[in-house]
C-alpha cells in the first residue's frame, strides 16, 4: 500500500532506497546542468556537510564493531553498514555532480 506520494507502508525501506539512489535529488535541489553558480555553490555545501555525517556515522560503527561478538559484528556488516556506505556514496556522487558544474561555470566565465 502506497500514500499519496507514492511511498510505500516502510519508511525504513523508502529511506535506504532513496538514500542509495544517485539519481535521486534532494527535495529542492533541481538539476546540476541548469544551475547557476550560487545555486551550485550552495548544494556542494549542503554535500559536503551531509557527506561529513556520513563518515562520522561509518566512522563510528566501525568503531562499536569492534567491541561487538563476532555474531553480531556480523548483523552490522548485514544491514547497517551496507545502507550507510550506499548512503554515503551517494552523497559523494552527488557531490560530484555539483562540483563538475561549479568548475563548467568557472571555465565560461573565464
Amino acid at each position: 500500500m502506497t500514500n499519496a506520494k507514492g511511498e510505500g507502508a516502510r519508511p525504513d525501506i523508502d529511506a535506504a532506497v532513496r538514500g542509495g539512489d544517485w539519481n535521486v535529488p534532494m527535495d529542492g535541489e533541481g538539476i546540476p546542468e541548469e544551475a547557476s553558480l550560487k545555486q551550485a555553490l550552495y548544494w556542494q555545501q549542503v554535500y559536503i556537510e551531509i557527506l561529513a555525517v556520513e563518515e562520522n556515522v561509518l566512522a563510528r560503527i566501525r568503531q562499536l564493531m569492534g567491541t561487538q561478538s563476532e555474531v553480531g559484528r556480523r548483523e552490522v556488516e548485514l544491514t547497517n553498514l551496507p545502507v550507510v556506505v550506499a548512503q554515503a556514496e551517494k552523497f559523494r556522487q552527488r557531490l560530484g555532480y555539483w562540483q563538475a558544474r561549479i568548475h563548467q561555470l568557472e571555465e565560461t566565465s573565464l
